[in-house]
This record gives C-alpha cells, structure tokens and sequence, in this order.
C-alpha cells in the first residue's frame, strides 16, 4: 500500500486525512509543529484499522531550516515516498516575518511545500504531490516584484494569492517533473482551525461561519482521492474541486507566471533554478 507523507497533520483538514488514509491501508508519516498534536492523531490514525505503520514528525514549516531538517530526516528514515502532500496553510490576520526574513503566509502556504518538494523529489520518483489550493485563489493577484506584500498586507488577499502560488507551482512543477503526478485541490470551506492564528476579525468571522462550513472529513475527501485512487492516478498538472477537474482562474494558469514565481522561489530558498523540460 501507499506510503504519504502529509502536512499539516493536525487540525482539520490534515486531522481527517490522516486518519481516513490509515483506515484505507496506507503508511502515513504526520507533520505538525506541535508534538503532542502529532502524537495525538498518530494514535488516532493507528485506532482506525488500517494496520499499516503511522510515523511522527515534528517541523515548523514557516522556517525553511526546519523544512530542510525534516527532509533530512524523511530522506534517512525512508527509501521511496509514493504521495507527498503538501497540506499545510494558514491566513494570518496582520503581516509578520519569520526570523528568516520571510512574510509568514508566503513562507508556510507556499515556500514550504516548493523547498519539501524539491528536496524530495528523487524519493517521489513515479509518485504523486498533492497541494491544498484554494478557490480563494481568485481574490489574489501575484506580482513578482512584491512576493513579500511589502506594499500593502490585507489577510485574505494575502491568503488568496499564495493559493494562486500553490497553483502554479503545481502546474509548473507536473512540467518540470514528468516523472511525477502532481495535483492540487479546493477543499471548500471547511470547519478548522483556519483563521484563528491570530485574534482579531478573521477569528471572529471564522467561528461565526462554522456552522455553515463542510467538515474536515469532506474536506479532506479529494486529498484522499488524488493519493489512492487508480483514477487520480492518471492526472497530472490539475485543478480538483468534489473530485472532478475543474478550471483555475486565467491568472493561474499563465505558465509566463508560474515560471517567474518558480525561479523566483529558487532563488528565495536556495536552490538552482531549473529550465524548464
């Protein structure tokens, strides 16, 4: 069976995943910032009954030192990696950076899962990445000279087009890396901890609306279906809502874009940039 190794693993979306893989059979390797989360639905995916192992990993993905540690760290405890997915996200209601000097929702919504993956990439050989994207991906707009919103900082703007980069990363990559099935889904709106990183508006207006949202577990249905299914398996470079292709906005398809945004975030992270295949 499959082997995953998935991030944001404990809260929500991720929660729900990690335990509905290991109820269907699949190996699962959990990434949260929080060890006692981790641990917490590492049990809670190995009650499920799938029998496979369920490994813990501890990693602050908002750091690019903490995703280069725990790369190092998959890349010496295991051989091959059939499904990386790259699920963990969140808006923040103001702008801050990391202490790497990053502006925190561009380093965790999308430098992470560009650095995870290609530090991975040789062990994903023949797999699958699966991205958490966004219909929020709309309200973005990327400009290439202001990767950081040092110009201005409005939260769900902010959130939208690093969905807009979780896009185009994927399309871009599944043209960098044909050995690979890369993907990437629009959840809806889904019942998590989503928007209460920080107190103010956003927290208010999450918890009011939960009600009305999907819950995690239908959430995290078309991360598990582009992991395990035969069908996901055909598809590369793809936009996922409900399980069915759909297509992203005009800005998210523009290839001269996705190409920009992928030297620009090699340059950012310290890799050699690639041309394109």
């Amino acid at each position: 069976m499959a082997f995953v190794l998935l991030t944001g693993a404990t809260r929500g979306i991720g929660r729900a995943a990690a335990i509905e893989l290991a109820r269907e059979g699949a190996e699962v390797a959990l990434v949260g910032r929080d060890s006692e989360r981790v641990k917490a639905v590492a049990l809670q995916a190995r009650a499920a009954g799938g029998g496979a192992q369920v490994h813990e990993h501890v990693a602050d993905l908002t750091l690019m030192a903490d995703v280069r540690r725990l790369a190092a760290e998959v890349r010496e405890r295991y051989r091959h990696i059939d499904v990386l997915a790259n699920n963990a996200g969140a808006l923040f209601a103001s702008r801050r950076d990391t202490s790497e000097g990053f502006e925190q929702t561009f380093a965790l919504n999308h430098l992470a899962p560009f650095l995870l993956t290609n530090l991975l990439r040789d062990r994903l050989a023949g797999g699958r990445v699966v991205v958490t994207a966004s219909d929020a991906h709309k309200s973005g707009r990327l400009d290439l000279d202001d990767l950081q919103s040092q110009k201005s900082y409005a939260a769900m703007r902010v959130y939208g087009t690093s969905k807009l980069c979780n896009i185009l990363f994927t399309r871009e990559l599944a043209k960098r890396a044909p050995e690979l099935h890369a993907n990437c889904f629009h959840p809806g709106v889904v019942r998590t901890g989503f928007g209460k990183n920080d107190n103010g508006i956003w927290k208010v207006l999450t918890t009011l609306g939960g009600p009305f949202f999907r819950s995690p577990q239908r959430g995290a249905r078309s991360l598990v279906w582009l992991s395990l299914s035969e069908q996901a398996g055909a598809l590369t470079g793809e936009y996922i809502e409900d399980e069915k292709v759909q297509e992203p906005s005009a800005q998210a398809q523009d290839e001269t874009l996705a190409e920009g945004l992928w030297e620009q975030s090699a340059q950012l992270v310290g890799l050699a940039a690639e041309t394109p295949a």
